[in-house]
């Protein structure tokens, strides 16, 4: 039986770096694809603890690398996150407040946590495999733009996982369980229609309106939802609507983004979005333009991977909450309108059969991989993310507990990864049952396996793709 004591003590040696790490990152709050400090940050950690930085600019993503440390024996991938969110700029207090820097944009996914606890783990990994000569590598993969839906799938498509054996991921939640369940695919298209402009009153018969075809468009997908099955969704947002009321409007430009069960299922309805932009460009006597700006697979669930992390789960899980901790959730919660129960005291069991409406590009590494997360308590119950209310949690002590005692869940499943060969195989062979003969094909518009193999062609269409992306997120491109 395996002794864990040992790699406790190697997360608590360097728990004063994890929430140094948290912290650093908690305070940057830097946006998707623009993730610099941050990015350097975790990556300079890392490489002072031993690590090598073995990739960088992964897939077109600047902020994107792989830092490996060992030799040989299985290969075991940790997933790191760095981006936050919008206008979610939070002081630790338990009611909306800016940050103290003025900063708009927070944490409020707890993707600083998710840096931390990846950091950590790997790290004591990598010195308790030395220090007992455990055969093994271990890769730490920087991951830009995760709530952009954007940055595993395009390094995904260049290859950066290959020869990866087990990936280990985690994230911030309200509860303490697993991440085993299936979450849907996803898919991003920038629609334009390119129109005539001309004077609305005098002669707008010599115009063509691109914002009616996207009036039509827009008309047409709300009734393709009859026809879409339940566990989809379909949003979008309106980019560009002309810019003066007396011009009939040449130029229209709207977000759409597919959420469906699985790939196939999204490649489906993309491709009927494609005919309804065309439908509208015919009617309206415009041309259609469509940019795919990323698409994300469904997460596979792996029942062997997921009771080997949930046993580590019960081992330090649940957090012993302080009091002030608990009145500080119940703040929230009020605050909120919620009910004010604190924070989690319990783990649930494995997730099995579990949809979610939600998406994630880790499902494209799962596809991959035999992949699996842990979902810990670090904000307070009946809180849905992307609230200032965990923004305010994971950038103090409720914060730095949860990515603590997450690092040695995330380390301890590693460790039974690398030194239980029959667990690996079993892990593998789950895999290949989830799989049922399925093979990856990447939804972004650029094939799998992108290296030097790519013509001028396919380079000039992937890196479209990438500006497009970052261009539609209103970032300015790092010099």
């Amino acid at each position: 039986m395996t002794d864990y004591g040992q790699l406790e003590h190697e997360v608590d040696a360097v728990e004063g770096l994890i929430w140094d790490v948290a912290s650093h990152v908690w305070e940057y709050a830097e946006l998707g694809y623009k993730e610099y400090k941050s990015s350097s940050y975790v990556c300079e950690a890392l490489e002072q603890q031993g690590f090598a930085i073995s990739e960088r600019g992964i897939g077109g993503l600047e902020t994107s690398w792989v830092a490996t440390s060992g030799n040989g024996g299985p290969c075991l991938g940790f997933l790191v996150e760095f981006d936050a969110l919008p206008n979610l700029g939070n002081d630790t207090v338990p009611r909306r407040a800016a940050a103290k820097s003025g900063h708009p944009d927070g944490h409020g996914c707890g993707h600083n946590l998710i840096a931390s606890s990846s950091l950590g783990a790997a790290i004591a990994l990598k010195n308790q495999i030395e220090k007992s000569k455990i055969p093994g590598t271990i890769k730490v993969f920087g991951c830009p733009a995760e709530e952009m839906l954007n940055g595993k799938n395009y390094m995904a498509s260049a290859g950066a996982f290959s020869g990866v054996d087990v990936c280990l991921h985690n994230h911030p939640a309200m509860v303490n369980t697993v991440w085993n369940f299936h979450s849907t695919a996803s898919i991003d298209l920038w629609v334009e229609w390119q129109g005539l402009a001309a004077h609305a009153g005098v002669a707008p018969w010599e115009g063509r309106s691109a914002v009616h075809a996207m009036e039509i468009f827009l008309v047409a997908v709300n009734m393709m939802r009859e026809q879409m099955l339940p566990q989809a969704r379909l949003h979008y947002q309106i980019l560009d609507g002309g810019k003066a009321v007396n011009v009939i409007p040449d130029h229209a430009k709207v977000l759409v983004r597919y959420r469906g069960p699985s790939a196939a299922d999204v490649m489906k309805y993309k491709s009927w979005l494609l005919d309804i932009a065309r439908g509208a460009a015919l009617c309206t006597q415009t041309k259609e333009v469509v940019t795919n700006l990323g698409g994300i697979y469904d997460c596979l669930p792996n029942d062997v991977l997921a009771e080997c992390m949930s046993s580590h789960m019960n081992r330090y899980f649940p957090i012993q909450w302080a009091d002030e901790e608990q009145a500080f959730a119940r703040s929230i919660q009020k605050e909120m309108g919620k009910p004010e129960d604190g924070l989690a005291t319990t783990v649930m069991p494995v997730p099995t059969g579990v949809e979610v409406g939600g998406s994630s590009d880790v499902g494209d590494v799962s596809w991959l991989i035999p992949t699996m997360g842990a979902l810990y308590s670090a904000w307070p119950l009946h809180i849905p993310p992307h609230q200032w209310g965990c923004t305010a949690c994971h950038g103090m002590s409720i914060g730095r507990k949860a990515t603590h005692q997450a690092a040695k869940v995330m380390a301890a499943t590693g460790l039974d990864v690398l030194t239980n060969s029959a667990l690996l195989q079993a892990v593998k062979a789950e895999f290949t049952k989830q799989l049922n003969g399925r093979t990856y094909r990447s939804l972004n518009d650029s094939p799998v396996n992108l290296s030097s193999s790519l013509d001028d062609a396919e380079r000039h269409q992937y890196d479209c793709c990438i500006h497009a992306a970052i261009e539609h997120f209103g970032i300015q491109e790092h010099n």
